[in-house]
């Protein structure tokens, strides 16, 4: 939950807001999840809710997944790097084998030891250490149909339902786009890209400048701006030196909630491009839709289903749907996305249709009412439903640690379970 700079966190938030109408909610992070076993053993919960991605702060929940089964919303098709990170950072390299083993026992005998070693990187994507997590719950949630399909043909018989992930639209203030130009120095006649959230090389940042040097050096009076905390980018400065692109890029670092809106409406045309990918649903894509900016993204498989316009050919995915995003496919980013930051620079018309098709998408199906009444009618269906019994998962879940005191309580006479 907010004050955590997360995307979750800010998920989190606006959900609870709706949910918290309908159901009676206790929320537990970090910091108090303790608390959780003892008010659960009092008065039972009806079902535990478990909001789940990479990030550290969803570390902790590892220790309660399997005990408390319940409703588990993945926003991360691949959890390797969190496992990984938590393991092997706390120097539990037999825990993490064993768990690798589990999830993936047709894997190659000798990957679990790169990772072991340090080496992991780019191998954690090619082996998603969900198994785990998807057997004991008692449900699953995704926010993608195809992600869906997927975890049902990986995991047959497994409960997997689609939550639309929804987002509000960020207001922005009255004369909010000349306000913040002026305020980065911003050419109003300037045509600007933007990038928000979280700075990372997995946005693509590096291909973007090269884009965006192209284009200058063609002519166009194209800046970029970076909206979002950029310290776990630290290569972010030396790259943009290297563009020759200093006097065009605007970083902001991170932003509060209520100035996201006065950057959207700043912007000409957003960014929202990913890869690798773990399979997640980019709130940052939907905001920028919901502020009716035209988008740019990445051409991933999860996405095929989202109507768009091919940067190379400029032909439709669907030729029956109106596009709302420009795609650039991997195999030819660095022309393809030059081609479609330079045509949306010079096409006014095309923006404002995409504009608008993008708005359309987001009020018909990404609403914040719209994921909740998807959660209402989720969270009723997973509380009827019993938690499956797994007999054989690694020992590091089912120890309680209780082992040592119990020894020492016997050697005085005590029984430790009175």
């Amino acid at each position: 939950m907010p004050p955590v700079r997360s995307g979750v966190a800010a998920y989190s938030a606006e959900l609870l807001a709706l949910l918290g109408r309908v159901f009676e909610i206790e929320r537990f992070e970090e910091r108090h999840a303790h608390d959780f076993v003892w008010k659960h053993q009092r008065a039972p919960y009806d079902i535990v809710v478990y909001q789940l991605g990479n990030a550290p702060c969803h570390d902790y929940m590892w220790g309660y997944l399997t005990a408390y089964p319940g409703l588990v919303v993945l926003h991360d098709m691949r959890l390797h790097h969190a496992r990984a990170r938590r393991l092997l950072n706390q120097e539990r390299f037999d825990d993490y084998r064993r768990e690798f083993r589990y999830d993936h026992p047709d894997a190659p005998p000798g990957v679990v030891e790169y990772a072991v070693e340090g080496m992991g990187g780019s191998i954690y994507y090619l082996w998603s250490m969900l198994r785990v997590v998807v057997r004991t719950a008692r449900a699953v949630a995704v926010h993608n149909g195809r992600i869906a399909e997927e975890l049902r043909e990986q995991y047959p018989g497994l409960p997997v339902d689609v939550v639309r992930m929804g987002v509000a639209p960020f207001a922005a203030g009255h004369h909010a786009r000349e306000r913040t130009r002026r305020e980065l120095s911003l050419p109003e006649d300037a045509m600007v890209f933007a990038v928000f959230g979280k700075v990372t090389a997995e946005k693509r940042i590096a291909a973007i400048l090269r884009a965006a040097g192209r284009l200058t050096a063609q002519g166009t009076n194209a800046l970029l701006l970076l909206v979002g905390d950029a310290t776990e980018y630290p290569a972010l400065n030396d790259e943009v030196r290297k563009s020759g692109l200093e006097d065009r890029v605007r970083v902001t670092g991170y932003v509060a909630d209520d100035r996201v809106g006065d950057y959207l409406a700043t912007a000409d045309a957003c960014l929202c491009l990913r890869w690798p990918s773990a399979g997640e649903t980019s709130a940052s894509w939907l905001r920028s839709l919901a502020a009716a900016r035209p988008t740019i993204i990445t051409d991933l498989a999860h996405l095929v289903d989202i109507p768009t316009l091919d940067a190379r050919t400029w032909d439709r995915s669907r030729p029956s749907a109106e596009p709302i995003a420009v795609a650039v496919d991997l195999l030819d980013e660095d022309d393809g996305l030059t081609a479609a930051m330079r045509r949306l620079a010079t096409d006014a018309d095309l923006r404002a249709k995409l504009a608008r098709a993008g708005y359309t998408h987001w009020s018909s199906e990404h609403t914040l009412e719209a994921m909740a009444s998807d959660y209402r009618r989720l969270i009723e269906q997973t509380t009827a439903r019993p938690a499956p019994r797994v007999d054989d998962l690694p020992s590091h879940f089912t120890n309680d640690y209780t082992g040592l005191v119990s020894q020492i309580l016997r050697e005085f006479g005590l029984d430790p379970f009175m």
